[in-house]
């Protein structure tokens, strides 16, 4: 006989839709037999019954034919013949009716008691285990949503332990009743073969011996065929014996190393530490639905990847239905408010967001490790756990102190072992090293144990101190936690450029060469594989303000400028090679300044920020350049202005001082003339002219005028 199909003991903790779809087909296939059963029992009930009324009728009719000669006919009534063959078939019919007797007697051993039994026991006890599953199952539930139900602010010890007991009490019932019901259940298929058999069996073998005066060939025909359908019920029978030992064997097994797995907390890490190198999980998480604008409810949902998929499927459901891409997507641990282990998937172009909780800590790192692992792409490589591996050995490798350039130049060796180390750990930002590091150590871009900064805070210059001071000046309240209001929105409400970017914060360190076009790639790398090694994987969501004049971080709550980059400050700008989302800029300080106009790269510090987008970095970097270019053709139109005033200016200086000079050399040529008409003879006439010229000419200038006038007196 073909193989009997089972359903899987050792996936009852664990309880996936897979397995609930798995037994709803075993229960459909139950119910199928029992209707088909029942039909079967009603059919055979009326050949029982109809072999009792054939008994009955061929008794009746033997009877009847004894009594043929006391019939009294008009016709006929001298028939000996009729009456003596009558007789004999009397005789005949009587003998048969003894044989309908037994048969009657036969069916009723042979095959209705197998199938009442099959009928009234077997699936009346399917009935009864399902019944106790299902309120298994439902007190489980009840349970584990008490349980995630914790409020993580009022935690009360008596209340946690008491839940924790309940847990454990309920997942241990349901996990045993689960395991006796699968156990039935496969029972069940070995059962329904031997209660259709064993009846029908009964049966031929009734009727052969019915049959077996007259039907000595048919009688060896059915008694070869019967043989061999007893042999293979028996060697059911024994299939379906030995597969109850192993399955009760498998239930003690499962009751003995599964009891460690019924309370929801997290197990110790030395036994079971968490896996990072994960590209596939499946399991139960709690999802948070938006009921309004501002409530929320909780539904517990099977999760599972497929491919670069989220997908999730409730109880009862055949397959599963997509949550979320996963690729290029950003996961990280979140806080809230009343659940604990919570985190948070964010599609890779910012517009759906989905709030997960798991069961414990150790399945909430391992579902971020997963998701990250999945949100790379290293799922389509071959070997996708080993290539996880080598990523995460990667990222512990590089927050380790960069080797110098004689170690890396050996290390890059095609015959050195290790090139494939360093080339994985390249690999893993995403990036391949320029010729420039081949001439420049990393040691001259970073320093190996420069502190790396993860949080938003604002820089300390003498730039933002100054601009403190002046607020102070001024009466304006200051933010003490470098936030700004909005009386540095008025700067920028003149410029040319406005570009809003919605970013986050990964993080930002010191570098020593910051013109070096490398050190915002080797910067990436560092934080990117910090954030790896310490868990870090929560991000300060900003607004990038690209102005002509600054880079502004907003926050988009608040609106509130969280820090303020000076564009003359930003010495350049570029995004990863691979990931198109992930960019920075470095940002050097104003050390030294003397007039407060120059960059003051020569003495202050660079410090390198590290950002990631909605896969729009290289747009950011186009931004800033462009308005770069905006403020240096701006600077360049401003000083052509300015010096064209200046030009303006001189001359109209320059004409000022010829139109005076003219007028001296005017006023020098009439005092020349009077001198001269005041030596000629004297004439009163004369003289009362000269002292009219000379009137006349006071009125135009009184100084030279009271001089002529005294010079004519002297000389008259």
């Amino acid at each position: 006989m073909p193989g009997i199909e089972k359903l899987p003991i050792e996936e009852t903790l664990e309880d996936s839709p897979q397995t609930r779809s798995l037994l709803g087909v075993f229960e459909d296939d139950t119910a199928a037999i029992s209707s088909y059963c029942s039909q079967l029992y009603q059919a055979m009930q009326r050949i029982y019954d109809a072999q009792n009324e054939l008994s009955a009728a061929t008794h009746l009719t033997s009877r009847l034919l004894k009594e043929y000669d006391k019939q009294r006919f008009p016709l006929g009534r001298d028939d000996e013949v009729m009456s003596s063959t009558l007789q004999q078939f009397a005789k005949v019919i009587d003998e048969l009716s003894s044989c309908h007797a037994v048969l009657s007697t036969q069916l009723a051993d042979a095959m209705m008691f197998p199938i009442t039994q099959f009928k009234e026991r077997d699936l009346k006890e399917m009935l009864t285990l399902k019944e106790v599953f299902q309120i298994s199952s439902d007190d489980h539930d009840t349970a584990i949503n008490r349980y995630s139900r914790l409020s993580k602010k009022r935690d009360n010890e008596k209340v946690r332990v008491e839940v924790v007991e309940d847990v454990y009490t309920s997942r241990k019932k349901q996990h045993q009743t689960m395991m006796h019901y699968f156990c039935s259940l496969n029972t069940l298929q070995y059962k329904k073969k031997t209660a259709l058999l064993e009846p029908l069996l009964g049966y031929m073998q009734a009727q052969i011996s019915f049959f077996k005066l007259g039907s000595e060939n048919l009688t060896q025909q059915w008694e070869d065929f019967l043989g061999t359908i007893g042999t293979s019920v028996q060697n059911v029978r024994r299939e379906m014996e030995e597969e109850v030992g192993q399955m009760q064997l498998t239930i003690q097994q499962m009751e003995q190393s599964c009891d460690g797995l019924y309370t929801p907390c997290d197990p110790d890490p030395a036994h079971s530490p968490v896996c990072r190198n994960l590209t596939r999980k499946q399991g139960y998480l709690y999802i948070r639905n938006k009921t309004g604008l501002v409530s929320s409810s909780w539904e517990r949902q099977y999760f599972f990847t497929q491919g670069g998929n989220l997908m999730q499927q409730g109880r009862g459901e055949v397959a599963g239905g997509l949550v979320t891409d996963l690729d290029n997507c950003s996961v990280m641990a979140v806080d809230s408010d009343d659940r604990r282990f919570c985190f948070q998937v964010t599609s890779f172009d910012g517009k759906k967001v989905v709030t997960l909780q798991a069961e414990s800590r150790r399945d909430c790192e391992e579902w971020i490790a997963t998701i990250n692992n999945i949100s790379k792409r290293i799922y389509l490589s071959e070997n996708a756990e080993e290539l996880a591996a080598r990523v995460n050995q990667s990222a512990l490798e590089a927050v380790t102190p960069s080797p110098s350039f004689q170690q890396r130049h050996e290390s890059m060796r095609p015959s050195s072992k290790g090139r494939v180390g360093r080339t994985s750990s390249i690999s893993s930002v995403g990036s391949e090293p320029s010729p420039a590091l081949s001439v420049l150590s990393l040691d001259a871009l970073v320093a190996p144990e420069t502190p790396i900064q993860f949080d938003i805070i604002s820089p300390v210059s003498e730039e933002n101190s100054g601009q403190s001071k002046t607020v102070a000046q001024s009466g304006r309240r200051s933010n003490p936690f470098g936030e700004s209001g909005d009386g540095t929105s008025e700067e920028s409400e003149d410029s040319i450029l406005h570009q809003l970017f919605i970013v986050r914060f990964l993080g930002s360190m010191e570098v020593r060469n910051a013109e070096s076009a490398d050190v915002i790639s080797e910067t990436m790398r560092q934080i990117l594989a910090a954030r790896a090694i310490h868990n870090i994987f929560r991000m300060t969501e900003s607004h990038l303000l690209v102005t002509c004049d600054c880079l502004k971080l907003i926050d988009p709550q608040t609106q509130v400028t969280r820090l303020r980059f000076p564009l003359s400050s930003v010495v350049q700008c570029s995004s990863h090679q691979d990931n198109k989302r992930l960019f920075g800029f470095v940002l050097q300080s104003a050390g030294g300044r003397g007039d407060g106009r120059g960059d003051g790269r020569a003495d202050g510090r660079a410090v390198c920020y590290i950002f990631e987008s909605n896969n729009d970095g290289e747009k950011i970097c186009d931004s800033v350049s462009l308005a770069k270019q905006i403020a240096f053709h701006s600077e360049m139109d401003r000083k052509a202005v300015e010096k064209r005033k200046e030009h303006d200016k001189a001359k109209e200086k320059q004409q000022e001082e010829l139109s005076k000079q003219r007028q001296i050399e005017k006023d020098l040529e009439e005092q020349s003339r009077l001198i001269a008409a005041s030596s000629r003879p004297a004439n009163p006439s004369a003289s009362d002219g000269q002292f009219l010229v000379l009137s006349n000419s006071q009125s135009e200038d009184s100084d030279a005028g009271e001089e002529g006038k005294k010079t004519g007196e002297s000389e008259a």
